[in-house]
C-alpha cells in the first residue's frame, strides 16, 4: 500500500519545522527537514572554500557533490533526528546567521536543487512521510496526500527567528534579522528554479496571531479530517 505523504511549505520563520516535527511525532511518521539539508550543503561549500567573494560557487563545485552525503540520524528517545553532513551531525553549525545569508543563494542553484530533490524523494518508499520546505508540495511531491501552506507577516516571522538566534547565543539585532527575512523571501520567490509558491490544492494556515500549539491543533484537525475520509489509510 502506498505510503502517506504530508507536505508543509511556506516562508522562512513560519514555524514549519517545529510544526512538522510535532505532527510527525503525533502520527508516528518520518520527518525530513529539507531546510536543514540546504543549510548543510551551504555549510559544506563554505567549509570547503567553494564560495567566491561574490557569493557564487567555484566552477569545480560540481565534482565535489558526487561524494557528498546528506542524511538524518536515527530518531532519539524524543523522536528527534538531526541532519548529518558526510556522517557528522552538523545541526549546531547550520543555524548561524552566516549560513542563513548563504542558503537562499545556494538553493537557487539548479544542480544543488536537483541533488536535494533526489534525496528527498528517496524517502517516500521507506515510510509515511512529513516533509517541510519551500517547494515540497509544488515540486518534490506534487501528488502528496495532504498539502499545507503556512504563512505569517514578515515582522512576526523576523521576531520569531530573532528569538531563536538569541536562544542560541547569537548577538544580533532585530533589524538585521528583518533584513535577512526580506532577503530570503525575495530570493525564494524570484529564483528561476522551483520558486516559492503556494502549492496547488494546499490548505493555507496563517499563524501570524497563533502560537505553535494553536497552529498544531489547527493543522492536526485538518489531517484527521483528511485521514477520516480515507486519504492515506496506511498510517500504522
Amino acid at each position: 500500500m502506498k505510503n502517506t505523504v504530508i507536505t508543509i511549505d511556506g516562508h522562512s520563520g513560519c514555524g514549519k519545522s517545529t510544526l512538522a516535527k510535532s505532527l510527525a511525532k503525533k502520527l508516528n511518521f518520518l520527518y525530513i527537514d529539507t531546510g536543514a539539508m540546504y543549510r548543510a550543503i551551504s555549510l559544506f561549500f563554505l567549509e570547503s572554500d567553494f564560495i567566491l567573494k561574490n557569493g557564487n560557487l567555484r566552477n569545480d563545485y560540481i565534482s565535489s557533490m558526487s561524494s557528498l552525503n546528506i542524511d538524518f540520524s536515527e530518531p532519539n528517545e524524543n523522536g528527534e533526528s538531526f541532519v548529518r553532513l558526510n556522517g557528522k551531525n552538523v545541526e549546531d553549525k547550520i543555524r548561524s546567521i552566516e549560513i542563513s545569508n548563504l542558503v537562499s543563494h545556494i538553493s537557487k542553484n539548479s544542480l544543488v536543487r536537483k541533488k536535494m530533490v533526489s534525496i528527498q524523494q528517496s524517502y517516500e518508499p521507506k515510510s509515511n512521510l512529513i516533509m517541510d520546505g519551500r517547494d515540497i508540495g509544488s515540486v518534490v511531491f506534487p501528488n502528496a496526500d495532504i498539502k499545507f501552506w503556512v504563512t505569517a507577516s514578515a515582522k512576526k516571522r523576523a521576531h520569531r527567528r530573532w528569538l531563536e538566534y538569541k536562544l542560541n547565543g547569537d548577538d544580533i539585532s532585530i533589524e538585521k534579522v528583518i533584513e535577512n527575512i526580506n532577503f530570503r523571501d525575495h530570493n525564494d520567490e524570484t529564483r528561476k528554479v522551483s520558486p516559492l509558491i503556494r502549492p496547488k490544492d494546499s490548505i493555507e494556515i496563517d499563524n501570524t496571531n497563533l502560537n505553535i500549539d494553536q497552529t498544531f491543533e489547527l493543522v492536526f484537525n485538518h489531517v484527521q479530517n483528511h485521514l477520516n475520509k480515507g486519504i492515506g489509510k496506511n498510517i500504522n
